[in-house]
């Protein structure tokens, strides 16, 4: 499975460059194992974690403190049900609103 993700300053409507981004999976007790973390490219994207991350719930947690003194942290979670098709989730950030969905 290949998971990215694109960080976008909605504010000034330019990529979020230097984001710290976790990307973790939840486990069968409920708790998280972190899987990966990296940071946002020159274009807010990260195209690839390093790591297989297989079916399940999993969540991204963007370190968004220097984009928005509201949202110090943002973090989606979401499912993977089909391992094998690529899972796009940008994050759309204003100082004070957010917005993601399922990309391609």
């Amino acid at each position: 499975m290949s998971l990215s993700t694109h960080v976008l300053d909605a504010a000034r409507g330019v990529p979020a460059s230097g984001v710290a981004v976790r990307l973790e999976r939840r486990e069968p007790d409920g708790g998280w194992t972190t899987l990966a973390e990296a940071r946002t490219d020159a274009d807010g994207r990260i195209k690839d974690w390093g790591t297989a991350t297989g079916a399940g719930t999993h969540r991204l947690t963007f370190g968004t403190a220097d984009l928005s003194e509201f949202f110090p942290e943002v973090t989606v979670a979401f499912t993977i049900t089909d391992p094998d098709r690529h899972h796009h989730v940008p994050l759309l950030l204003s100082p004070f609103a957010y917005s993601t969905y399922r990309g391609s």
